[in-house]
């Protein structure tokens, strides 16, 4: 393969990598060898334990979100912004996948709710055929999923009172 060749399979690798994290993330991540369910449940009545880096990951994107919901409801917010705060979604996803260690159980509860937002993540980046405020829009159910089936001390998804 020429030099040219290799540098442009290295940029287009490089520039895959949030989505390729984000999909894999969604799908593919399976770090506990569990079977993934098919709709979000409360665990025998009650929500799903959380850890450390959950929280932090997604008290991140939610902080993300409430701060991008002005100029996005004003119709503000530019394609490039929602570039950013997908890439800023992306990370913390890539984040929580690396470094959260839940029972299986959990984790496979967690998986439906990470899938929802790198889907929203993707639509904001402007991948696929959904709009970028579709994909906010996608976002905020997931961080509303998020607070009412796992145990997050003092949550309060972004948008929850709109």
């Amino acid at each position: 393969m020429s030099p040219k060749a290799t540098a442009l399979l290295a940029a287009a690798l490089l520039a895959l990598s949030p989505a390729l994290q984000a999909g894999e993330a969604a799908s593919g991540h399976d770090h506990h060898g569990h079977a993934a369910p098919q709709k979000l449940q409360l665990n025998a009545g009650k929500p799903w334990p959380t850890d450390a880096s959950l929280r932090q990951a997604m008290g991140n994107i939610n902080q993300a979100m409430a701060e991008a919901l002005p100029r996005i409801h004003k119709n503000r917010f530019t394609p490039g912004d929602y570039q950013g705060l997908a890439a800023k979604v992306q990370g913390e996803i890539a984040y929580a996948v690396e470094n959260c260690r839940l029972e299986p159980e959990a984790d496979a509860m967690l998986h439906l709710v990470i899938a929802d937002l790198a889907g929203g993540a993707e639509a904001m980046a402007g991948k696929g055929k959904a709009s970028g405020h579709d994909g906010a829009v996608k976002v905020l159910a997931a961080l509303q999923s998020y607070g009412r089936y796992f145990d997050h001390p003092g949550w309060r998804a972004a948008g929850a009172n709109h």
